[in-house]
């Protein structure tokens, strides 16, 4: 009798034990293709400290990696309208939305010159997006625009442009509006930059090895933005 009381009691403390294991927080990832390929190497790194989600499709997004679709966030227009949506699904709750938007703004008719978004629409749409996040009670967590180089991208992209004076003036837009907000920014683009130029397999993507190191890099700067302490999981404010 002794021994089945123990075992009872047994039973409930390890019933209440495993339900009240700490959650991990959930990160949600909206990017152009550069996540899309460091996304698998990032989720890995993750285990652990985090339940990884992001934008996603069937496999749209990978036909055509210059043709945002599905996985792929594009511009800052269709990422705000993909949120837009989101922002009244219940379901859409994750505790960290790591977010880029850039390349795609950035390009330029390679006839006309004219850009896709343009400077003044760019930082309104990031403070959409911004007003959305704070709306959900979601933590934004920005990533600066990857590096181009003029004379590589432009020789091999015949449609559009693109250069690195844009990426550097839109990158400056993003740091203006996040920094007022005190939204944490990781420097993806001085990382990536760091790494040198032999590192494309086009105009603009990389290989599997920046891949890996982009989202080590990315993975640590998350861990290092939480606290590890139970019962604390947030972000440091």
């Amino acid at each position: 009798m002794k021994f089945e009381k123990l075992t009872i009691i047994l039973c409930i403390l390890l019933s209440f034990g495993f339900s009240v294991k700490e959650k991990l927080p959930t990160v949600f990832v909206i990017g152009d293709s550069i996540s899309m390929q460091y996304g698998p190497f990032l989720q890995n790194q993750l285990k652990g400290f985090f339940d990884y989600d992001r934008k996603k499709d069937n496999g749209r997004g990978e036909s055509n990696l210059d043709n945002p679709e599905g996985a792929n966030g594009g511009d800052s227009r269709m990422v705000l309208e993909y949120l837009k949506l989101k922002q009244n699904d219940p379901t859409f709750k994750p505790d960290m939305l790591l977010l880029n938007c850039g390349l795609h703004d950035i390009k330029r008719n390679s006839q006309t010159s004219v850009i896709q978004i343009d400077e003044v629409q760019y930082r309104q749409n990031l403070e959409a997006i911004c007003r959305i996040a704070t709306k959900k009670n979601i933590q934004l967590i920005w990533l600066r625009t990857t590096p181009v180089v003029d004379e590589r991208h432009n020789t091999r992209s015949k449609v559009f442009h693109r250069f690195a004076k844009d990426v550097d003036t839109y990158n400056a837009i993003a740091d203006d509006v996040f920094s007022k907000k005190n939204i944490p920014v990781i420097d993806l683009y001085q990382f990536t930059l760091n790494l040198g130029d032999e590192t494309y397999i086009d105009h603009v993507h990389y290989n599997e090895s920046v891949r890996t190191l982009q989202a080590a890099f990315i993975a640590g700067s998350l861990i290092t933005l939480t606290k590890k302490s139970r019962g604390n999981t947030g972000l440091n404010k």
